[in-house]
């Protein structure tokens, strides 16, 4: 594997935050990468949150997390961000904003620190995994912290 050190570890590094690296085999070909990592890894889908990135309008990016068998509401996520509406960001604009390629962008440590919000979901949970800033490489934290870190909204934002 390659090595663990990124942006999104120093981030949690920095923060304080205790946290736990995972690793698994990233398989660019999975139909749902989120699914996919969450079987490499033997962990319930449930605990396993994605990273998107989202243009709100008027001209604003947001990144976004939720559970990886979630989908995202846009029209929720709108209203949480106070926009008109909200769609997926292009993936090479994601890229280029948050400095990490897609399947890898974390909501820690980007180029360019996002308005970010997370699932109420994940508040039930004593640890969720997100994205390490690399394919193939999770960090498991504790929601709290990740909010904390983020300065993350959280409110239902996937489709009930």
């Amino acid at each position: 594997m390659a090595a663990k050190v990124t942006p999104a570890v120093n981030a949690a590094k920095a923060a304080g935050m205790p946290h736990r690296l995972m690793e698994y085999e990233y398989d660019p070909s999975a139909d749902a990468i989120g699914l996919h990592a969450a079987a490499a890894m033997g962990l319930d889908p449930a605990v396993v949150y994605k990273t998107l990135i989202v243009q709100l309008e008027p001209k604003a990016l947001a990144c976004v997390v939720i559970p990886v068998a979630a989908k995202l509401d846009l029209k929720a996520l709108a209203a949480a961000a106070g926009a008109k509406k909200a769609d997926l960001a292009d993936p090479t604009l994601a890229e280029r904003t948050t400095g990490y390629m897609v399947g890898g962008i974390s909501p820690l440590g980007q180029r360019k620190a996002l308005p970010t919000f997370i699932d109420v979901s994940a508040e039930t949970l004593p640890e969720m995994v997100v994205n390490g800033g690399r394919r193939g490489l999770q960090i498991a934290l504790a929601p709290a912290d990740l909010a904390r870190a983020t300065k993350a909204v959280v409110r239902r934002i996937v489709v009930q």
